[in-house]
Protein backbone atom coordinates (compact mmCIF):
# COMPACT_ATOMS: atom_id res chain seq x y z
CA UNK A 1 0.00 0.00 0.00
CA UNK A 2 1.03 3.68 -0.74
CA UNK A 3 2.40 5.38 1.89
CA UNK A 4 0.49 8.72 2.71
CA UNK A 5 1.89 11.26 5.56
CA UNK A 6 0.66 11.50 8.77
CA UNK A 7 0.28 15.17 8.31
CA UNK A 8 -2.18 14.46 5.62
CA UNK A 9 -4.49 11.97 7.84
CA UNK A 10 -4.57 14.48 10.86
CA UNK A 11 -4.07 18.33 9.51
CA UNK A 12 -7.55 20.00 10.14
CA UNK A 13 -9.82 19.31 6.81
CA UNK A 14 -10.65 22.68 5.92
CA UNK A 15 -6.87 24.21 6.39
CA UNK A 16 -5.46 21.27 4.34
CA UNK A 17 -5.26 22.60 0.90
CA UNK A 18 -3.72 26.01 2.41
CA UNK A 19 -1.86 24.17 4.27
CA UNK A 20 -0.28 22.20 1.83
CA UNK A 21 0.04 25.53 -0.66
CA UNK A 22 2.15 27.28 1.63
CA UNK A 23 4.96 24.14 1.27
CA UNK A 24 5.67 24.33 -2.18
CA UNK A 25 7.38 26.98 -3.96
CA UNK A 26 6.00 28.33 -7.18
CA UNK A 27 6.89 26.77 -10.67
CA UNK A 28 5.56 29.24 -13.15
CA UNK A 29 6.60 27.12 -16.41
CA UNK A 30 4.24 24.64 -15.30
CA UNK A 31 0.78 25.08 -16.34
CA UNK A 32 -2.32 24.48 -13.84
CA UNK A 33 -4.42 21.47 -14.89
CA UNK A 34 -7.96 21.38 -14.28
CA UNK A 35 -10.45 18.35 -15.83
CA UNK A 36 -13.62 18.99 -15.53
CA UNK A 37 -15.56 16.31 -15.71
CA UNK A 38 -19.54 16.21 -15.96
CA UNK A 39 -21.78 13.20 -15.67
CA UNK A 40 -24.07 11.64 -17.88
CA UNK A 41 -23.92 14.99 -20.08
CA UNK A 42 -24.26 13.74 -24.08
CA UNK A 43 -22.57 15.11 -27.09
CA UNK A 44 -25.73 16.83 -27.85
CA UNK A 45 -26.32 18.50 -24.33
CA UNK A 46 -23.76 21.66 -25.28
CA UNK A 47 -24.75 24.26 -27.31
CA UNK A 48 -21.55 24.53 -28.74
CA UNK A 49 -21.68 20.78 -30.18
CA UNK A 50 -24.59 22.21 -32.37
CA UNK A 51 -27.84 21.42 -30.55
CA UNK A 52 -29.88 24.87 -30.65
CA UNK A 53 -32.01 23.61 -28.04
CA UNK A 54 -29.83 24.17 -24.80
CA UNK A 55 -27.39 27.16 -24.33
CA UNK A 56 -24.11 26.51 -22.32
CA UNK A 57 -21.94 29.79 -22.43
CA UNK A 58 -19.51 29.33 -20.07
CA UNK A 59 -18.69 26.11 -21.93
CA UNK A 60 -19.21 27.91 -24.91
CA UNK A 61 -16.40 30.41 -24.63
CA UNK A 62 -14.03 28.07 -23.49
CA UNK A 63 -14.74 25.80 -26.59
CA UNK A 64 -14.28 29.32 -28.69
CA UNK A 65 -11.00 29.86 -26.61
CA UNK A 66 -9.55 26.53 -27.21
CA UNK A 67 -9.77 23.17 -29.08
CA UNK A 68 -13.60 21.17 -29.65
CA UNK A 69 -13.52 17.74 -30.66
CA UNK A 70 -15.95 16.09 -32.45
CA UNK A 71 -14.26 12.42 -32.10
CA UNK A 72 -13.76 12.10 -28.63
CA UNK A 73 -14.56 9.29 -26.58
CA UNK A 74 -14.81 7.99 -23.02
CA UNK A 75 -13.75 4.28 -22.35
CA UNK A 76 -16.76 3.43 -21.54
CA UNK A 77 -20.36 3.94 -21.61
CA UNK A 78 -20.79 4.00 -17.59
CA UNK A 79 -19.56 5.69 -14.93
CA UNK A 80 -17.14 3.15 -12.85
CA UNK A 81 -14.87 2.00 -15.50
CA UNK A 82 -14.64 4.95 -17.40
CA UNK A 83 -13.59 6.82 -14.71
CA UNK A 84 -11.27 4.00 -13.34
CA UNK A 85 -9.63 3.99 -17.21
CA UNK A 86 -9.69 7.74 -17.46
CA UNK A 87 -7.21 7.74 -14.02
CA UNK A 88 -5.08 4.54 -14.56
CA UNK A 89 -4.92 4.87 -18.65
CA UNK A 90 -5.66 1.43 -18.07
CA UNK A 91 -8.64 -0.62 -20.01
CA UNK A 92 -10.87 -1.39 -17.21
CA UNK A 93 -11.87 -4.15 -18.77
CA UNK A 94 -9.03 -6.52 -18.18
CA UNK A 95 -10.19 -6.04 -14.39
CA UNK A 96 -13.24 -7.93 -13.68
CA UNK A 97 -14.31 -5.45 -9.94
CA UNK A 98 -14.33 -2.19 -12.29
CA UNK A 99 -18.11 -2.23 -13.17
CA UNK A 100 -20.55 0.33 -11.78
CA UNK A 101 -19.91 0.23 -8.17
CA UNK A 102 -22.20 0.64 -5.04
CA UNK A 103 -22.10 2.87 -2.62
CA UNK A 104 -20.28 0.62 0.03
CA UNK A 105 -17.46 -0.98 -2.83
CA UNK A 106 -13.55 -0.94 -1.95
CA UNK A 107 -11.42 1.77 -3.80
CA UNK A 108 -11.91 0.04 -7.43
CA UNK A 109 -7.97 1.90 -8.27
CA UNK A 110 -5.95 0.23 -5.34
CA UNK A 111 -3.27 2.40 -3.76
CA UNK A 112 -0.44 0.43 -5.67
CA UNK A 113 -1.47 1.78 -9.00
CA UNK A 114 -0.05 4.24 -10.82
CA UNK A 115 -2.21 7.59 -11.21
CA UNK A 116 -3.03 10.66 -12.74
CA UNK A 117 -2.80 12.37 -9.37
CA UNK A 118 1.04 10.46 -8.86
CA UNK A 119 2.01 12.13 -12.73
CA UNK A 120 1.05 15.67 -11.17
CA UNK A 121 2.80 15.10 -7.47
CA UNK A 122 5.57 13.81 -8.47
CA UNK A 123 6.06 16.66 -10.43
CA UNK A 124 5.60 18.96 -7.75
CA UNK A 125 1.97 19.92 -8.18
CA UNK A 126 -0.26 20.00 -5.60
CA UNK A 127 -3.40 17.76 -6.23
CA UNK A 128 -6.93 17.33 -5.57
CA UNK A 129 -10.07 15.83 -6.42
CA UNK A 130 -13.74 17.67 -5.47
CA UNK A 131 -17.28 16.19 -6.19
CA UNK A 132 -18.24 13.08 -7.17
CA UNK A 133 -16.25 10.03 -7.18
CA UNK A 134 -17.91 6.67 -7.76
CA UNK A 135 -14.95 4.90 -7.44
CA UNK A 136 -15.41 3.22 -4.04
CA UNK A 137 -13.96 3.90 -0.96
CA UNK A 138 -11.80 1.31 1.78
CA UNK A 139 -10.13 -2.30 1.56
CA UNK A 140 -12.74 -4.12 1.28
CA UNK A 141 -16.56 -3.74 0.00
CA UNK A 142 -19.11 -3.40 3.19
CA UNK A 143 -16.76 -2.94 6.19
CA UNK A 144 -15.38 0.86 5.35
CA UNK A 145 -15.39 2.77 8.81
CA UNK A 146 -17.82 5.85 7.88
CA UNK A 147 -17.55 6.95 11.63
CA UNK A 148 -13.77 7.51 11.30
CA UNK A 149 -10.86 7.72 9.12
CA UNK A 150 -11.66 6.24 5.99
CA UNK A 151 -8.70 3.85 3.73
CA UNK A 152 -7.32 3.75 1.49
CA UNK A 153 -8.62 6.53 0.06
CA UNK A 154 -8.03 9.43 -2.44
CA UNK A 155 -4.77 10.25 -0.55
CA UNK A 156 -3.43 6.69 -1.61
CA UNK A 157 -3.89 7.83 -5.03
CA UNK A 158 -1.69 10.81 -5.34
CA UNK A 159 -4.49 13.48 -4.20
CA UNK A 160 -3.38 15.71 -1.39
CA UNK A 161 -7.05 17.16 -0.78
CA UNK A 162 -10.15 15.29 -1.69
CA UNK A 163 -13.77 16.38 -1.08
CA UNK A 164 -15.80 13.84 -2.66
CA UNK A 165 -19.46 12.04 -2.50
CA UNK A 166 -19.04 9.04 -1.31
CA UNK A 167 -20.55 7.26 -3.88
CA UNK A 168 -22.81 8.46 -6.32
CA UNK A 169 -25.96 10.74 -5.97
CA UNK A 170 -28.53 7.96 -5.86
CA UNK A 171 -26.47 5.63 -3.84
CA UNK A 172 -26.23 5.72 0.08
CA UNK A 173 -24.11 6.71 1.87
CA UNK A 174 -25.61 9.88 0.84
CA UNK A 175 -22.75 12.18 2.56
CA UNK A 176 -19.37 13.88 1.42
CA UNK A 177 -15.98 13.03 2.61
CA UNK A 178 -13.43 14.98 2.90
CA UNK A 179 -9.55 13.58 3.45
CA UNK A 180 -11.22 10.56 4.04
CA UNK A 181 -13.47 11.75 7.02
CA UNK A 182 -17.16 11.99 6.78
CA UNK A 183 -18.13 16.01 6.96
CA UNK A 184 -20.31 17.11 9.80
CA UNK A 185 -20.70 13.70 11.50
CA UNK A 186 -22.25 13.75 14.63
CA UNK A 187 -20.47 10.87 17.22
CA UNK A 188 -23.51 10.24 18.37
CA UNK A 189 -25.26 9.50 15.38
CA UNK A 190 -22.91 6.71 13.69
CA UNK A 191 -23.52 5.61 10.11
CA UNK A 192 -24.38 2.32 8.97
CA UNK A 193 -24.73 0.97 5.35
CA UNK A 194 -26.10 -2.56 4.15
CA UNK A 195 -26.82 -3.05 0.75
CA UNK A 196 -28.10 -6.53 1.59
CA UNK A 197 -30.92 -5.53 3.54
CA UNK A 198 -32.61 -2.66 5.70
CA UNK A 199 -32.04 -1.83 9.28
CA UNK A 200 -34.70 -2.13 11.40
CA UNK A 201 -37.38 0.60 11.74
CA UNK A 202 -36.03 2.57 8.55
CA UNK A 203 -38.63 3.64 5.69
CA UNK A 204 -37.98 2.91 2.42
CA UNK A 205 -39.59 4.12 -0.68
CA UNK A 206 -40.92 0.72 -1.81
CA UNK A 207 -42.91 0.56 1.80
CA UNK A 208 -43.68 4.72 2.23
CA UNK A 209 -44.04 6.34 -0.85
CA UNK A 210 -46.50 8.67 0.83
CA UNK A 211 -42.67 9.93 2.59
CA UNK A 212 -41.28 10.37 -1.29
CA UNK A 213 -42.20 14.36 -1.07
CA UNK A 214 -39.44 15.16 -3.67
CA UNK A 215 -39.16 12.30 -6.54
CA UNK A 216 -40.18 9.08 -7.04
CA UNK A 217 -38.30 6.05 -8.89
CA UNK A 218 -39.59 5.48 -11.94
CA UNK A 219 -37.47 1.34 -11.67
CA UNK A 220 -35.33 0.28 -8.97
CA UNK A 221 -33.90 3.59 -6.52
CA UNK A 222 -36.93 2.26 -3.27
CA UNK A 223 -34.69 1.60 -0.92
CA UNK A 224 -33.36 3.83 2.22
CA UNK A 225 -34.80 7.90 1.41
CA UNK A 226 -32.90 11.10 2.28
CA UNK A 227 -34.15 14.18 1.23
CA UNK A 228 -37.31 13.24 0.02
CA UNK A 229 -36.05 10.85 -2.54
CA UNK A 230 -35.15 6.78 -2.28
CA UNK A 231 -31.86 5.61 -3.46
CA UNK A 232 -30.25 2.55 -4.16
CA UNK A 233 -28.63 1.05 -0.74
CA UNK A 234 -30.11 1.44 2.67
CA UNK A 235 -28.51 3.58 5.58
CA UNK A 236 -29.30 4.36 9.24
CA UNK A 237 -27.61 7.47 11.20
CA UNK A 238 -25.45 10.14 9.97
CA UNK A 239 -28.45 12.49 9.57
CA UNK A 240 -26.55 16.06 10.38
CA UNK A 241 -23.78 14.33 7.47
CA UNK A 242 -26.50 14.29 4.67
CA UNK A 243 -26.57 16.06 1.74
CA UNK A 244 -29.36 18.01 0.49
CA UNK A 245 -29.42 17.37 -3.14
CA UNK A 246 -30.41 20.87 -4.65
CA UNK A 247 -26.77 22.33 -2.58
CA UNK A 248 -24.40 19.62 -4.17
CA UNK A 249 -23.64 21.62 -7.34
CA UNK A 250 -23.18 24.43 -4.82
CA UNK A 251 -20.98 22.66 -2.61
CA UNK A 252 -19.03 21.31 -5.08
CA UNK A 253 -18.22 24.38 -6.98
CA UNK A 254 -17.42 26.18 -3.41
CA UNK A 255 -14.82 23.40 -2.54
CA UNK A 256 -13.56 24.15 -6.32
CA UNK A 257 -12.97 27.57 -5.87
CA UNK A 258 -11.86 27.25 -2.83
CA UNK A 259 -9.03 24.72 -3.81
CA UNK A 260 -7.75 26.79 -6.32
CA UNK A 261 -7.91 30.09 -4.33
CA UNK A 262 -5.63 28.49 -1.52
CA UNK A 263 -3.20 27.28 -4.86
CA UNK A 264 -2.94 30.29 -6.87
CA UNK A 265 0.98 30.50 -6.05
CA UNK A 266 1.81 26.83 -6.71
CA UNK A 267 1.21 24.58 -9.57
CA UNK A 268 -2.17 22.67 -8.94
CA UNK A 269 -4.02 19.97 -10.65
CA UNK A 270 -7.70 19.67 -9.85
CA UNK A 271 -10.16 16.21 -10.95
CA UNK A 272 -13.76 18.18 -10.43
CA UNK A 273 -16.23 15.65 -10.87
CA UNK A 274 -19.74 17.31 -11.44
CA UNK A 275 -23.02 15.88 -10.43
CA UNK A 276 -25.58 17.59 -11.84
CA UNK A 277 -27.28 15.63 -15.07
CA UNK A 278 -27.06 12.38 -13.10
CA UNK A 279 -30.09 10.96 -11.04
CA UNK A 280 -31.73 12.31 -9.15
CA UNK A 281 -31.98 15.58 -10.89
CA UNK A 282 -32.44 18.47 -7.97
CA UNK A 283 -31.08 21.41 -9.17
CA UNK A 284 -30.91 24.99 -7.12
CA UNK A 285 -33.96 26.93 -7.05
CA UNK A 286 -31.93 29.49 -9.14
CA UNK A 287 -32.54 26.86 -12.07
CA UNK A 288 -35.55 25.37 -11.49
CA UNK A 289 -37.38 26.10 -14.84
CA UNK A 290 -35.00 28.15 -16.27
CA UNK A 291 -34.43 25.82 -19.47
CA UNK A 292 -37.91 24.42 -20.50
CA UNK A 293 -37.03 20.53 -20.38
CA UNK A 294 -37.70 19.99 -16.24
CA UNK A 295 -34.84 18.72 -14.18
CA UNK A 296 -32.30 17.40 -16.58
CA UNK A 297 -32.12 20.52 -18.35
CA UNK A 298 -32.18 22.80 -15.68
CA UNK A 299 -29.43 20.60 -14.29
CA UNK A 300 -27.35 21.05 -17.85
CA UNK A 301 -27.45 24.69 -17.07
CA UNK A 302 -26.55 24.60 -13.35
CA UNK A 303 -23.04 22.49 -14.51
CA UNK A 304 -22.63 25.41 -17.05
CA UNK A 305 -22.70 28.08 -13.92
CA UNK A 306 -20.12 25.53 -12.41
CA UNK A 307 -17.69 26.01 -15.48
CA UNK A 308 -18.51 29.46 -15.33
CA UNK A 309 -17.39 29.49 -11.68
CA UNK A 310 -14.32 27.88 -12.16
CA UNK A 311 -13.40 30.20 -14.44
CA UNK A 312 -14.26 33.34 -12.67
CA UNK A 313 -12.04 32.34 -10.06
CA UNK A 314 -9.19 31.48 -12.14
CA UNK A 315 -9.11 34.93 -12.91
CA UNK A 316 -9.92 36.48 -9.36
CA UNK A 317 -6.47 34.38 -8.93
CA UNK A 318 -4.71 35.86 -11.69
CA UNK A 319 -3.64 31.78 -13.38
CA UNK A 320 -6.55 31.98 -15.90
CA UNK A 321 -3.59 32.48 -18.19
CA UNK A 322 -1.56 29.87 -16.97
CA UNK A 323 -4.28 26.81 -16.65
CA UNK A 324 -5.46 24.21 -19.06
CA UNK A 325 -8.96 23.39 -18.75
CA UNK A 326 -10.69 19.85 -19.81
CA UNK A 327 -14.45 19.70 -20.23
CA UNK A 328 -15.70 15.97 -20.43
CA UNK A 329 -18.28 13.32 -19.68
CA UNK A 330 -17.61 10.20 -17.92
CA UNK A 331 -19.97 8.65 -20.75
CA UNK A 332 -22.72 9.18 -23.00
CA UNK A 333 -26.63 10.85 -21.90
CA UNK A 334 -29.65 8.64 -20.88
CA UNK A 335 -33.19 10.56 -20.17
CA UNK A 336 -34.93 8.47 -17.99
CA UNK A 337 -32.33 6.65 -15.31
CA UNK A 338 -34.79 5.49 -12.94
CA UNK A 339 -37.16 8.45 -11.13
CA UNK A 340 -40.10 10.32 -12.55
CA UNK A 341 -38.64 13.62 -13.41
CA UNK A 342 -40.50 14.35 -16.71
CA UNK A 343 -37.19 14.16 -18.88
CA UNK A 344 -38.61 12.05 -21.19
CA UNK A 345 -42.03 13.97 -21.45
CA UNK A 346 -40.08 17.35 -21.84
CA UNK A 347 -37.35 16.83 -23.97
CA UNK A 348 -38.87 18.36 -27.04
CA UNK A 349 -36.68 18.75 -29.66
CA UNK A 350 -33.79 18.40 -27.65
CA UNK A 351 -31.13 15.79 -29.09
CA UNK A 352 -28.45 14.95 -25.66
CA UNK A 353 -27.12 12.76 -28.00
CA UNK A 354 -26.18 14.48 -30.84
CA UNK A 355 -26.32 12.98 -34.40
CA UNK A 356 -25.57 9.58 -32.36
CA UNK A 357 -27.41 6.58 -31.66
CA UNK A 358 -27.94 4.86 -28.04
CA UNK A 359 -26.56 6.43 -24.96
CA UNK A 360 -25.46 5.86 -22.11
CA UNK A 361 -25.10 1.78 -21.13
CA UNK A 362 -25.02 1.76 -24.88
CA UNK A 363 -21.90 0.02 -27.64
CA UNK A 364 -23.06 2.39 -30.14
CA UNK A 365 -21.38 5.89 -30.79
CA UNK A 366 -23.37 7.76 -27.86
CA UNK A 367 -22.45 5.25 -25.29
CA UNK A 368 -18.75 6.78 -25.41
CA UNK A 369 -18.54 9.64 -27.77
CA UNK A 370 -18.83 12.33 -25.27
CA UNK A 371 -18.02 16.12 -25.24
CA UNK A 372 -14.18 17.13 -25.05
CA UNK A 373 -12.84 21.07 -25.09
CA UNK A 374 -9.48 21.63 -23.89
CA UNK A 375 -8.64 25.15 -23.67
CA UNK A 376 -5.81 27.22 -21.91
CA UNK A 377 -2.22 27.61 -21.89
CA UNK A 378 -0.41 26.01 -24.64
CA UNK A 379 -3.98 25.27 -26.67
CA UNK A 380 -4.71 26.22 -29.77
CA UNK A 381 -7.20 28.92 -30.19
CA UNK A 382 -10.63 28.32 -32.23
CA UNK A 383 -10.41 25.17 -33.24
CA UNK A 384 -12.45 22.58 -34.10
CA UNK A 385 -10.27 19.01 -34.52
CA UNK A 386 -11.94 15.72 -35.59
CA UNK A 387 -9.10 13.72 -34.15
CA UNK A 388 -10.08 10.57 -32.77
CA UNK A 389 -8.91 11.03 -29.36
CA UNK A 390 -10.01 8.87 -25.71
CA UNK A 391 -9.41 9.43 -22.24
CA UNK A 392 -7.24 6.81 -22.00
CA UNK A 393 -4.73 8.78 -23.08
CA UNK A 394 -4.95 11.88 -20.52
CA UNK A 395 -2.32 10.07 -18.27
CA UNK A 396 0.28 9.33 -20.98
CA UNK A 397 -0.21 13.27 -22.43
CA UNK A 398 0.06 15.03 -19.25
CA UNK A 399 3.25 12.81 -18.25
CA UNK A 400 4.31 13.74 -21.99
CA UNK A 401 3.67 17.54 -21.23
CA UNK A 402 5.90 17.42 -17.82
CA UNK A 403 9.01 15.58 -19.52
CA UNK A 404 7.56 12.43 -16.71
CA UNK A 405 7.70 9.01 -17.52
CA UNK A 406 4.64 6.79 -15.94
CA UNK A 407 6.64 3.79 -13.77
CA UNK A 408 7.00 0.89 -16.31
CA UNK A 409 3.83 -1.59 -15.72
CA UNK A 410 1.15 1.17 -15.35
CA UNK A 411 -0.72 3.26 -17.15
CA UNK A 412 -0.18 0.32 -20.14
CA UNK A 413 -3.15 1.09 -22.29
CA UNK A 414 -2.01 5.32 -22.56
CA UNK A 415 -0.41 6.68 -25.17
CA UNK A 416 0.49 10.37 -25.21
CA UNK A 417 -2.18 12.32 -27.47
CA UNK A 418 -0.62 15.97 -26.52
CA UNK A 419 -0.57 17.42 -30.03
CA UNK A 420 -3.74 16.41 -30.52
CA UNK A 421 -5.35 17.95 -27.54
CA UNK A 422 -3.11 21.04 -28.28
CA UNK A 423 -4.92 21.11 -31.74
CA UNK A 424 -1.66 20.36 -33.48
CA UNK A 425 -2.66 16.65 -35.11
CA UNK A 426 -5.81 16.70 -36.92
CA UNK A 427 -5.48 13.06 -37.13
CA UNK A 428 -5.58 11.58 -33.41
CA UNK A 429 -5.17 7.82 -32.76
CA UNK A 430 -4.77 5.07 -34.86
CA UNK A 431 -7.86 3.76 -33.24
CA UNK A 432 -9.87 3.68 -30.14
CA UNK A 433 -11.50 0.86 -27.90
CA UNK A 434 -15.29 1.13 -26.09
CA UNK A 435 -16.85 -0.65 -23.50
CA UNK A 436 -20.46 -1.47 -22.65
CA UNK A 437 -21.82 -5.00 -22.07
CA UNK A 438 -18.75 -5.98 -25.02
CA UNK A 439 -16.37 -3.98 -26.97
CA UNK A 440 -16.22 -2.06 -29.84
CA UNK A 441 -13.18 -0.58 -31.80
CA UNK A 442 -13.24 2.11 -33.83
CA UNK A 443 -10.79 3.57 -36.36
CA UNK A 444 -12.87 7.30 -37.00
CA UNK A 445 -14.16 5.83 -40.46
CA UNK A 446 -14.62 2.20 -39.61
CA UNK A 447 -16.59 0.68 -36.43
CA UNK A 448 -17.03 -3.14 -35.54
CA UNK A 449 -18.77 -4.30 -32.63
CA UNK A 450 -18.08 -7.77 -31.67
CA UNK A 451 -20.92 -10.13 -31.29
CA UNK A 452 -22.12 -10.84 -27.75
CA UNK A 453 -25.20 -12.39 -26.02
CA UNK A 454 -26.16 -9.06 -24.68
CA UNK A 455 -30.24 -7.39 -24.38
CA UNK A 456 -30.22 -5.25 -27.77
CA UNK A 457 -32.37 -2.68 -26.15
CA UNK A 458 -33.11 -1.51 -22.10
CA UNK A 459 -36.32 -1.07 -21.90
CA UNK A 460 -36.37 1.14 -18.08
CA UNK A 461 -33.81 3.38 -20.05
CA UNK A 462 -35.39 3.31 -23.12
CA UNK A 463 -32.38 3.09 -24.87
CA UNK A 464 -30.52 0.57 -27.47
CA UNK A 465 -27.65 -1.00 -26.34
CA UNK A 466 -26.05 -2.11 -29.78
CA UNK A 467 -25.44 -6.24 -28.37
CA UNK A 468 -26.26 -9.02 -31.35
CA UNK A 469 -24.84 -12.10 -31.50
CA UNK A 470 -23.49 -11.45 -34.70
CA UNK A 471 -20.56 -9.13 -36.34
CA UNK A 472 -21.37 -5.77 -36.45
CA UNK A 473 -19.89 -3.47 -38.67
CA UNK A 474 -20.35 0.35 -39.28
CA UNK A 475 -18.93 2.84 -41.77
CA UNK A 476 -18.87 6.21 -39.86
CA UNK A 477 -18.38 8.77 -42.91
CA UNK A 478 -21.50 7.45 -44.73
CA UNK A 479 -23.23 6.11 -41.68
CA UNK A 480 -23.17 7.95 -38.29
CA UNK A 481 -26.21 6.81 -37.08
CA UNK A 482 -25.43 3.23 -37.42
CA UNK A 483 -27.83 1.95 -39.23
CA UNK A 484 -26.73 -0.47 -41.39
CA UNK A 485 -24.31 -3.62 -40.96
CA UNK A 486 -22.28 -4.13 -43.56
CA UNK A 487 -19.75 -6.75 -42.27
CA UNK A 488 -21.20 -9.40 -44.25
CA UNK A 489 -20.09 -7.13 -47.27
CA UNK A 490 -16.61 -6.42 -45.84
CA UNK A 491 -15.10 -9.80 -44.13
CA UNK A 492 -11.85 -8.07 -44.32
CA UNK A 493 -12.16 -4.81 -42.44
CA UNK A 494 -14.42 -7.14 -40.04
CA UNK A 495 -11.35 -9.68 -39.81
CA UNK A 496 -8.48 -6.64 -39.38
CA UNK A 497 -10.76 -5.07 -36.67
CA UNK A 498 -11.40 -8.33 -34.77
CA UNK A 499 -7.83 -8.61 -34.90
CA UNK A 500 -6.94 -5.23 -32.86
CA UNK A 501 -9.54 -6.52 -29.89
CA UNK A 502 -7.76 -10.08 -29.80
CA UNK A 503 -4.46 -8.26 -29.57
CA UNK A 504 -5.16 -5.51 -27.17
CA UNK A 505 -6.88 -8.43 -24.79
CA UNK A 506 -3.33 -10.45 -24.57
CA UNK A 507 -1.93 -7.51 -23.62
CA UNK A 508 -0.85 -7.96 -19.39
Amino acid sequence: MRKTSNFIKTAPALLLPLAIACTQEKKVDQPNVIIILADDIGYGDLSCNGEPTISTPNVDKLAQSGVRFTDAHSVAATSTPSRYSLLTGEYAWRRKDTGIAAGNAAMVIRPEQYTMADVFKDNGYVTGVVGKWHLGLGDKTGEQDWNGFITPGPADLGFDYSYIMAATGDRTPCVYVENQRVVNLDPNDPIEVSYTENFEGEPTGWDNPELLTKMKPSHGHDMTIVNGISRIGYMRGGKAALWMDENIADSITAHAVSFIENNKDNPFFLYLGTNDIHVPRVPHLRFVGKSGMGPRGDAILEFDWTVGQVVDALERAGVMDNTIIIITSDNGPVVDDGYIDQAVELLGDHRPWGPFRGGKYSIFEAGTRVPLIVSGKGIAKGVVSDALVSHIDFIASFSDMLGHEIPQGHGIDSRTALDALKGEDQKGREYVIGQATGLSVTTGEWKYIEPNKGARYSKYTNTELGNDTVPQLYNLKQDINERKNIAEENIDMVEKLKVIITRERLVK
